[in-house]
């Protein structure tokens, strides 16, 4: 796994380092990136992401009125910064490809017939997804193969609203966002 500096390491490293370690946890999304560097200092990664959270869902409550909104055009490029699922490894952070499967061997992957069926669905329902809602349909993983996705990828693409879509990508950002962390600590 990639390895996070310090908090106290990346309060002062020069922007461009500091970027590049903010997108190992949120993936390259400038518009986020730009408003937490804006923010240094953090006292922990957690501040980090719970500044992340508020700025993401334009939540002032929970970041003391300090978060600067995204315009409608940002939160597509942050949402769109996470690459689709099933998509190959090639087109994957180090990460997503780990949060993916890395090409199979999870339960429900390991049968390479059903999973390159699998992943033509996944690509079929990514491509309808997209073409609904405007943007890439995103999921905390959380460990699931990508057999047990397409249900909830069917289920959002049936029965979501626009509006939820964005903040429930929103958030599942955020929960990939903590899991990295708590992996990379």
């Amino acid at each position: 796994l990639p390895a996070l500096p310090l908090i106290s390491e990346l309060n002062t490293l020069p922007d461009a380092q500091f970027l590049a370690a903010v997108n190992l946890l949120f993936e390259t999304a400038p518009p986020l990136a730009q408003r937490l560097l804006a923010r240094r200092p953090y006292t922990s990664y957690e501040e980090l992401i719970s500044v992340a959270e508020a700025i993401v869902l334009d939540d002032s409550r929970a970041d003391s009125g300090h978060a600067t909104a995204l315009t409608d055009e940002e939160v597509l490029q942050v949402v769109n910064a996470h690459p689709r699922i099933g998509a190959p490894a090639t087109a994957l952070s180090t990460l997503s490809q780990r949060e993916q499967g890395g090409g199979g061997g999870r339960t429900g992957d390991a049968d390479p017939v059903a999973l390159a069926k699998t992943l033509e669905q996944l690509a079929e329902l990514n491509a309808a997804y997209e073409a609904k809602y405007g943007f890439r349909f995103i999921v905390f993983v959380n460990g699931r193969s990508r057999a047990e996705i397409v249900p909830v990828l069917e289920e959002r693409l049936a029965h979501g609203r626009r509006d939820e879509e964005i903040r429930t990508a929103l958030e599942a950002m955020i929960a990939i966002a903590r899991d990295r962390l708590n992996k990379m600590q």
